[in-house]
């Protein structure tokens, strides 16, 4: 009896060598399959990671336009007299880039003609730009058309330029001799067509600057100017020219009635 229990005994004890052999075998051989798992992983996951690394392209930036309010004593929004257009408003003064050159220019918006135009802000002395004229100056244009009108014996094609150079000058008080020049009233004769579109353009440019300047519209403007030119001596002596001028055919028919009674006595004389 005690060797058949000592039999068990001994297989049992042979039994554990083997099986404590085999696991360590399962846990060795398993070792080298664990650290490729994190390999695989880290392979597969670096492309991924890399993706984000490349930032987009930044947009391109957009240089903001310097506001500029002031150049050469003209200021944005005030109202100037550029000559060959007359009376017009600053909108702006901006800068652009033309032939790879940068410019400054003055926006000048003119209401009346619907035309915007830009001037270099160097060059506003070159084309006469000028400001307003300031009260004093409007008044010595007023009293101007008061005077009396000179106009000179030559050709009309030869006043005509000069009419024209003195509205393109820019000068108020030369407008205001053109003015005065043409002006025609009720009773005198009419203008012919190329004096009447003179007369209207120098009108039109003094009235808008003496608008502007007095705060007033345009058409009180006009009625201004009319009144001072009705106040011109040439307006009372052309009634007493015309006046004069009846009295003169009036005498010139008696001469020659007397002329003739004169004949008929001396022939019946003789």
């Amino acid at each position: 009896m005690p060797n058949k229990t000592a039999k068990p005994a001994a297989k049992a004890t042979v039994a554990k060598p083997a099986a404590a052999k085999a696991h360590p075998a399962k846990a060795h051989a398993a070792k080298p399959a664990a650290p490729k798992a994190p390999v695989a992983a880290a392979h597969a996951k670096a492309p991924a990671a890399a993706k984000p690394a490349a930032k987009p392209a930044a947009a391109p930036k957009v240089e903001e336009k310097k506001v500029v309010t002031q150049r050469q004593g003209f200021k944005a929004n005030e109202f100037v007299v550029y000559p060959a257009h007359g009376v017009g408003q600053i909108l702006a003064i901006e800068e652009q880039e033309i032939a790879g050159a940068k410019l400054e220019l003055f926006v000048i918006n003119f209401i009346k003609d619907k035309m915007t135009l830009r001037v270099p802000t160097a060059k506003v002395a070159n084309v006469g730009m000028r400001k307003l004229s300031d009260p004093a100056l409007v008044k010595k244009a007023l009293e101007t058309l008061k005077g009396r009108a000179r106009v000179k014996r030559t050709m009309w094609s030869r006043r005509a330029q000069e009419y024209e150079a003195k509205i393109n000058s820019g000068d108020i008080v030369a407008i205001a001799e053109v003015v005065r020049d043409l002006y025609r009233s009720e009773s005198q004769p009419e203008q012919s067509y190329s004096e009447r579109q003179l007369y209207e353009a120098a009108l039109d440019r003094l009235s808008r600057e003496i608008a502007v300047v007095q705060h007033s519209t345009e058409t009180e403007a006009v009625k201004e100017i009319e009144a001072q030119l009705a106040k011109s001596p040439r307006r009372a002596n052309a009634k007493a020219e015309a006046a004069d001028g009846e009295a003169d055919s009036d005498a010139e028919g008696d001469t020659d009635d007397t002329d003739g009674d004169d004949t008929t006595v001396a022939d019946e004389a003789a």
